[in-house]
C-alpha cells in the first residue's frame, strides 16, 4: 500500500514539474516573440529616420537654390488660392514647389505630436485641395520646430519631434486618401526658423511639379 502511494506521489510530482516547464517555456517563446516584434519596429524606425535624414540634406539643398533663383519663402508669391482661409494654413510657391505650411500650433500642443481634434477640421480642407488639384504629384512632408532645446517632452531632439509631427500629419493625409506611396518625410528641426518661434513650429507639405 506504501508503495502505491508513494508511486502516485511521484506520479503527481512529475506531472505538475511538466505542466510547470510547460508554462515556463510558453512564457519564454511568448517574450521571445514580443522582443522579436519590438526589435522590428525599432529597426523599421531606425531606417525611416535615417531614409528621412537623407531626404532632409537633399531638402536644404533645393531649399539653397530655390532662395538663390526666388527668394526665401518668407518673401515668395502666392500659391494657391485654393489654400486661403483655411486655419493656420498659408501657402506660397517657391521654385517650383509649392510649400503649403501648418502651424505646429494649431496642429499639436506643446512637445506633443498627437493632432488636436481642431486641426483635424483644417487638414481635411488641405487634404481635399491635394487630393483634388495634385493627385499623382510628389509630396514631402517636413517638420519643423523652434530653437529651444528639448527638456520635458521626452524626445531626444528636436529633429525628432519635427518628424514625428510630419509623420503624423502624413498618416492622417493619407487616410483621407493621398496615395501614401508619393508622401515622403523629412524633419528640419530647429534648422529652419521663421522670424518668431510660433511661425517655426510647422508643418510644411511640399508639392513637387513634375
Amino acid at each position: 500500500m506504501k508503495t502505491t502511494r508513494l508511486i502516485s506521489l511521484l506520479a503527481l510530482v512529475a506531472a505538475t514539474t511538466l505542466v510547470g516547464c510547460k508554462n515556463n517555456q510558453q512564457t519564454v517563446d511568448d517574450l521571445t516573440t514580443e522582443n522579436e516584434s519590438l526589435r522590428k519596429q525599432l529597426d523599421d524606425r531606425n531606417a525611416a529616420l535615417e531614409s528621412a535624414e537623407r531626404e532632409r540634406q537633399a531638402a536644404i539643398a533645393r531649399a539653397d537654390d530655390a532662395d538663390k533663383s526666388k527668394g526665401a519663402a518668407s518673401t515668395a508669391p502666392a500659391g494657391d488660392k485654393n489654400f486661403t482661409g483655411i486655419e493656420g494654413v498659408t501657402a506660397s510657391q517657391v521654385g517650383n514647389e509649392l510649400h503649403v505650411s501648418i502651424e505646429g500650433d494649431v496642429l499639436f500642443d506643446s512637445g506633443k505630436t498627437a493632432l488636436k481634434e481642431n486641426a483635424k477640421k483644417s487638414l481635411d480642407k488641405v487634404a481635399a485641395i491635394l487630393k483634388d488639384k495634385y493627385a499623382g504629384k510628389y509630396i514631402r512632408v517636413a517638420g519643423f520646430t523652434d530653437t529651444d532645446p528639448i527638456k520635458k517632452s521626452g524626445f531626444k531632439d528636436n529633429y525628432y519631434l519635427g518628424f514625428d509631427r510630419a509623420y503624423s500629419v502624413r498618416e492622417y493625409i493619407i487616410k483621407k486618401g493621398l496615395d501614401g506611396k508619393v508622401i515622403s518625410l523629412s524633419s528640419f528641426g530647429p534648422d529652419a526658423p521663421l522670424k518668431t518661434k510660433a511661425q517655426s513650429r510647422r508643418v510644411e507639405v511640399i508639392v513637387v511639379s513634375n
